[in-house]
This record gives C-alpha cells, sequence and structure tokens, in this order.
C-alpha cells in the first residue's frame, strides 16, 4: 500500500471512528432530547435525523434513504479515486467526506436514522442539531472547493507559464 492510499485510509478510519464512538456515549448517555450546555451558544443534544441534511427526506425512511446514501458515496469515492495524487487538500477534503459518508451510513444501515448531537444556538434562534460525520463532510467539501478554485488556478497559471516559456528556458 503506497503512502497516499494509507494516510487516506487512516483519515477515513479516524473520521469514522470518532463519529461512531461520539454517537455511541451520546446514545447510551443522554435520553433522546436531554441537552447539555457547554458554552453559551452550544449544546450537547440527542437528536435523530431519520432524513439527510436538515432532515429533508425524512419521510422517505429506511433502506431508501440508505440505499441514496451508498450511491452519493460511490460517487465522491469515485470522484476521488480520479483527482490526481498531487491534489493534497482535495484528497484530504474527499477522505474526510468519505469518513463523514461513512459514518453516517453505518446509523442509517443500523439504526434507521443518524444519530445528531451538536447544537448552535442562542437564546432567540438555533441551528438544526447535527454530529462530527456532517462536519467532516462540510468541511472536507470546503477543501476541495479552496482547492479547486484557489490552488487549481494557481498550478493552471503556473503549468501556462512553463508551456509558453522558450525551449531551454530552465528558470
Amino acid at each position: 500500500m503506497n503512502r497516499r492510499t494509507l494516510n487516506a485510509v487512516l483519515t477515513v478510519l479516524i473520521a469514522v471512528g470518532i463519529d461512531q464512538v461520539i454517537k455511541l456515549l451520546v446514545v447510551r448517555f443522554m435520553a433522546l432530547g436531554d441537552s447539555i450546555e457547554i458554552l453559551p451558544f452550544l449544546a450537547l443534544f440527542h437528536a435523530r435525523n431519520e432524513g439527510i441534511a436538515f432532515s429533508m427526506l425524512n419521510n422517505f425512511h429506511g433502506w431508501g434513504l440508505a440505499a441514496i446514501s451508498a450511491a452519493v458515496l460511490l460517487f465522491v469515492f469515485w470522484l476521488w479515486r480520479n483527482t490526481p495524487a498531487e491534489r493534497r487538500l482535495a484528497n484530504f477534503g474527499f477522505a474526510l467526506i468519505v469518513g463523514g459518508a461513512v459514518g453516517n451510513l453505518i446509523d442509517r444501515v443500523s439504526l434507521g436514522y443518524v444519530v445528531d448531537y451538536i447544537l448552535f444556538h442562542t437564546p432567540v434562534w438555533s441551528f438544526a442539531v447535527f454530529n462530527l460525520a456532517d462536519t467532516f463532510i462540510s468541511v472536507g467539501a470546503a477543501l476541495i472547493l479552496i482547492d479547486e478554485v484557489f490552488l487549481s488556478r494557481g498550478r493552471a497559471s503556473a503549468s501556462a507559464a512553463d508551456e509558453t516559456r522558450p525551449a531551454g528556458d530552465a528558470r
């Protein structure tokens, strides 16, 4: 196994492991709907998400959502496998997305829903309850976008400059 593959597998396994351990602790030690304030704007809040992101499609239960999740995961994996090795930030982003997606897919297949537990809130507003797997997916997507929008432009500019340089000009 080459170093790139080993790093990718370790990233996925660490993301899945951390996510699943936290979910296990939340389920074991908090009743559904219980809340533990951590900071004035952050709480652990035991919730179930029977849909997908922000509870969309929560009337579409069970294996249907698991199948959709698995199909999206396969597509992301295909994109990842077709990303050049030198795009390290994008590759790390894909590993985080796959780790988060696998963590949520484990819940969906084994429990029929996803365990959520992070709640950002103020006295008059609260964000949707989510989990660490969702965070891995979001951060991974952001890293891929950063790589695509900012870093790939730099690589393209450098490549174009190399192509326009006269032969023998080694700068």
